[in-house]
């Protein structure tokens, strides 16, 4: 389960980090030189709170600031200040430059990985089960407590079973328990590092650091700039947004709070969910099984470069159905010819998606909720004061599901069903890449054929991700009452059927 919806020091320094840069942002006149004062705000007076020093709280404020600008790492051992490349990054045109996901080194607590150690609690007991049942003769006793050479270990945890005081432990690195990938490794120094190739930026490692070495780039200072100009900006907020803020900001204020950013307008991305289940539907029935022995879902981007990665021979099996949030771009574009479009979701998987070439027009900002909330807080905006104006009500109760485990393949098996009464749909969901991983090697072994598979990289969905900040099961809950809500209980009822081909073109 990690640490999502409990309340750390993390959270706190990460929200006064995106209200930092929000509010510079939003009283941007040409120049970047307060970004060295924000470390001092950010972290006053002389005494540290977290760390050793109140100067190494401090420089990793400002890597954290820097990211949040999208910006990349400084270099340790060179002298540059914070704002060292910041004006040429801060033009809403400005992509990030890859890597998305980063490990601020000296942040890092180096910890163990994966090492059997025995605790101070050992009894030393006469009968020294350990002992007798470790296979590398690798456990011995000095002054009454049992004693691992680790260069012997073989980490069988045989010796952990036999204990019967269960006082010993296998000492695991957070992030790296929490990579589905097997991304994570060690440096020259013990600290964590990410290999890129093996990255599909879920943002699992950057939930789960408990010491808040790890972080994401934002496009918070550009989306600001986009809304400053000319231009029109639209939000475009997953389902998951449901409950993010807390009980003040309910569904129907929440037009109102966004106007109060600046944008133009809201639009649920549920309407973009439920365009996808009626293509990804379409499809099973014209494939399955004679074209293609199963089919997965699209929607998660950590998933399905995940799947089409490892798994290249049943790479045609991913479903080529636009993502939700890009159809839902799409859309707002040809309502509105010439505005940008900010999608607001859990997700960082989507960042990288959103800046693939062929979505970057679709798309023009990812942010996540808690991104976001420093937005409102820079704002000052006051959510029990906002007036509600509910957002234009179109989308389904199943594409405001999408968000939850479960969600993507019961929508479009409820439209299936529609569109072929007698047609039998099984259906398999994982959630977790390494769940998901066993899915596909049971699809691979012939054991899904006929199946309408459903990916999603984090526990409970999209409601579990590297951006969200409510508790899962509570999150799950606030899906379910927008569900009802909605006027609608199925994909096909949606009033948007019959654009859809425009918009996959």
């Amino acid at each position: 389960m990690g640490m999502r919806g409990i309340h750390t020091s993390i959270n706190d320094i990460r929200k006064q980090v995106f209200t930092e840069v929000a509010r510079l942002s939003y009283q941007y006149a040409g120049d970047l030189s307060d970004m060295e004062n924000i470390p001092y705000r950010i972290i006053p007076g002389e005494v540290s709170t977290y760390r050793e020093s109140v100067f190494l709280e401090r420089a990793i404020v400002k890597e954290r600031m820097r990211l949040a600008m999208g910006l990349p790492l400084r270099d340790v051992t060179e002298h540059a200040p914070v704002s060292k490349g910041a004006e040429e990054c801060v033009h809403p045109e400005k992509y990030y430059q890859p890597p998305l996901i980063n490990i601020i080194k000296f942040a890092c607590h180096k910890c163990p990985d994966n090492q059997v150690v025995i605790t101070n609690q050992c009894q030393g007991c006469l009968a020294q089960p350990c002992r007798q049942v470790c296979p590398r003769d690798a456990i011995y006793f000095e002054n009454g407590q049992a004693h691992i050479h680790q260069s012997k270990c073989i980490k069988c945890g045989k010796c952990m079973s036999v204990c019967q005081y269960g006082v010993i432990l296998r000492m695991e690195r957070p992030c790296a328990v929490a990579c589905g990938m097997k991304a994570i490794t060690s440096d020259a120094y013990g600290r964590a590092e990410i290999d890129q190739e093996k990255c599909v930026s879920c943002g699992m490692c950057l939930a789960n650091c408990p010491f808040g070495a790890i972080a994401d780039k934002a496009q918070i200072f550009q989306c600001i700039q986009a809304i400053r100009s000319e231009t029109p900006v639209y939000a475009a907020i997953a389902p998951a947004i449901a409950g993010q803020f807390g009980k003040d900001l309910n569904p129907e204020k929440m037009r109102a709070a966004f106007r109060q950013l600046g944008f133009q307008d809201v639009v649920e991305v549920a309407i973009g969910a439920d365009l996808c289940t009626l293509e990804e539907a379409k499809v099973f029935l014209e494939e399955v099984p004679s074209g293609l022995p199963f089919m997965a879902t699209s929607c998660c981007p950590a998933w399905s470069v995940m799947a089409k990665r490892e798994f290249p021979q049943h790479a045609e099996c991913i479903s080529m159905a636009l993502t939700p949030m890009v159809l839902t771009g799409r859309l707002i574009k040809k309502e509105n010819p010439g505005c940008k479009v900010a999608f607001i979701g859990p997700c960082a998987a989507k960042k990288l998606e959103a800046s693939r070439k062929s979505i970057r027009s679709d798309i023009d900002f990812v942010l996540t909720f808690e991104e976001v909330m420093g937005m409102f807080e820079a704002k000052g905006v006051d959510f029990s004061a906002l007036e509600e104006m509910p957002v234009p009500n179109a989308a389904s109760a199943d594409g405001r599901g999408f968000s939850v485990s479960g969600g993507v393949a019961g929508a479009v098996a409820n439209c299936i069903r529609e569109l072929a009464p007698d047609r039998e749909v099984l259906i398999e969901h994982a959630e977790g890449l390494n769940e998901c991983r066993k899915m596909l090697l049971r699809a691979k072994a012939g054991k899904l054929n006929g199946y309408l598979l459903e990916g999603m990289a984090c526990p409970g969905g999209c409601i579990g991700g590297a951006g969200t900040v409510q508790l899962i099961p509570k999150a799950a809950q606030e899906v379910e009452k927008i569900k009802k809500m909605s006027g609608k209980a199925h994909a096909y009822e949606s009033g948007y059927q019959s654009i859809l081909p425009e918009l996959e073109e």
